[in-house]
């Protein structure tokens, strides 16, 4: 069987790289489609980047305020809906919070493992798990049109951690 691919960040990686990569790719993406990364846009990307944790908006919009002055909700959730629009950002429902997409130029249903412990994220890149609902939904008359897969679990750390306590 083939594994599929998944994004998981370890405790020894250049995080930094990763949100200078992420940036580029934004820079790409949008010069690619004809898109407006503006400066508002790109810093919000920036702080969804900010770490492997998913960030709430208000999160986003305070970070903003202390960085400009002023900052207002509609900003922010307007530069979040591009960035969504755009496929460099996912919206994870069940935390009510945006995590940054480390495959935006390769389209693809979300699958995430979310550490209930330390709120890591690890998106998967499971092209079965994606036809398998698509596949199914069509079995039953319905016509998927976008998939969300939200995953609640322990990491390896937070296992490992529990098991040593």
């Amino acid at each position: 069987m083939n594994t599929p691919e998944a994004h998981i960040p370890c405790g020894t990686h250049d995080h930094q790289s990763c949100v200078s990569e992420a940036l580029a790719t934004a820079e790409e993406l949008c010069r690619d489609r004809g898109l407006r990364l503006t400066k508002t846009r790109r810093r919000v990307l920036e702080l969804v980047w900010s770490s492997h944790k998913p960030i709430g908006a208000y999160d986003i919009l305070q970070q903003l305020g202390k960085e400009s002055g002023s900052a207002a909700p509609p900003t922010v959730y307007r530069a979040l809906e591009f960035l969504i629009e755009a496929g460099l950002v996912h919206r994870l429902d069940s935390l009510n919070a945006f995590i940054g997409c480390p495959e935006p130029l390769q389209g693809h249903a979300g699958q995430f493992l979310i550490c209930r412990n330390c709120r890591t994220v690890a998106e998967l890149s499971d092209a079965g798990i994606e036809e398998l609902v698509r596949d199914t939904a069509r079995q039953h008359g319905f016509e998927a049109t976008r998939q969300m897969l939200e995953i609640d679990g322990l990491c390896k750390n937070c296992r490992t951690a529990q098991q040593s306590a």
